[in-house]
């Protein structure tokens, strides 16, 4: 049985998947991040929301793709996977990472690469993830060729839900929207100019927060102060991520996107793409399908 993971900043789906007959079992946990969360949190996470809804004895690879997944904290990942399902889980009792040990029966990857194996197997393009936060890169079909660095919700993930949560708040409470939003706004949500400072500044996690404010654009895209909004954050994710930056890769002006913003507001991300000469490719809300094709057929087993 091999353990595939798409970990975002908000949730993570497991899949379990029997490669001799391509039965799936699929679990959800909350999101999986390094840079935001201890090991110790991490752990707390598989023992108390995975392990109990498989059967662990069984595993015999697990291929983890996350959010925060650098090279520097992915080992995190990989100590808190060990930790929590400790030497019973695999016969040898060995969770070496990937790179460490030929043959190695965990991988811990970046969400990019999770995204770009997702969407395009073994070919190449132009991927994109637009979740709770965002990123782009230059998938040559095996090696991803990175761009611009994501920088967060702070200082990047243009076109994120983060992100689009942060340019709602801050427009809202700087009255930027008509009245008409703003009191729709503060009605529906139940939010006050207090709370929002609370949350954003004085509580963990505040990109899980905004990124739960466009729920309020996805419900209003039809006004016209919403629209404008949400096609502009679009139009700074490709002028900062993707115009320019991968030249000397492709000519292939058509970008492949993952994730729930880019499903939901596929409309505006189509417009925001057009204006600045791109084309949308495969849009897909969650790479987990993708993934599950792309290990079914890999046969250097354990690890793809």
């Amino acid at each position: 049985m091999i353990l595939i993971a798409d970990s975002g900043s908000t949730k993570t789906e497991w899949c379990l998947l029997d490669k001799a007959s391509g039965s799936t079992k699929t679990i959800y946990t909350q999101g999986i991040n390094p840079f935001q969360m201890t090991e110790d949190t991490i752990v707390s996470i598989l023992t108390s929301e995975l392990l109990p809804s498989i059967d662990a004895s069984s595993i015999t690879a697990i291929h983890f793709y996350g959010a925060g997944c650098t090279p520097e904290k992915s080992a995190i990942v990989a100590s808190a996977i060990k930790k929590a399902l400790k030497s019973a889980v695999i016969p040898n009792g060995v969770l070496p990472i990937q790179g460490e040990l030929e043959g190695a029966l965990l991988s811990v990857h970046s969400d990019m690469l999770g995204a770009a194996r997702g969407l395009c197997g073994s070919s190449s393009g132009i991927v994109c993830i637009l979740g709770t936060g965002s990123n782009a890169c230059f998938y040559d079909g095996s090696v991803l060729h990175p761009g611009n660095p994501a920088l967060g919700f702070i200082l990047g993930d243009e076109g994120s839900g983060a992100y689009i949560g942060k340019r709602l708040a801050g427009d809202i409470l700087k009255r930027q929207m008509s009245a008409h939003i703003c009191d729709l706004f503060f009605k529906e949500t139940g939010e006050t100019s207090a709370s929002i400072i609370q949350k954003v500044y004085r509580e963990p996690l505040p990109n899980r927060y905004l990124a739960s404010l466009s729920k309020f654009c996805y419900a209003h895209r039809d006004e016209a102060d919403i629209q404008s909004l949400l096609v502009d954050c679009f139009k700074q994710f490709f002028r900062r991520n993707i115009v320019g930056v991968y030249d000397d890769c492709t000519s292939d002006l058509t970008v492949h996107f993952v994730g729930s913003i880019a499903h939901y507001y596929h409309s505006e991300l189509s417009l925001a793409a057009e204006s600045c000469g791109f084309a949308i490719g495969k849009v897909m809300q969650a790479p987990m399908a993708g993934l599950i094709e792309f290990h079914r057929e890999t046969h250097h087993h354990p690890i793809a």
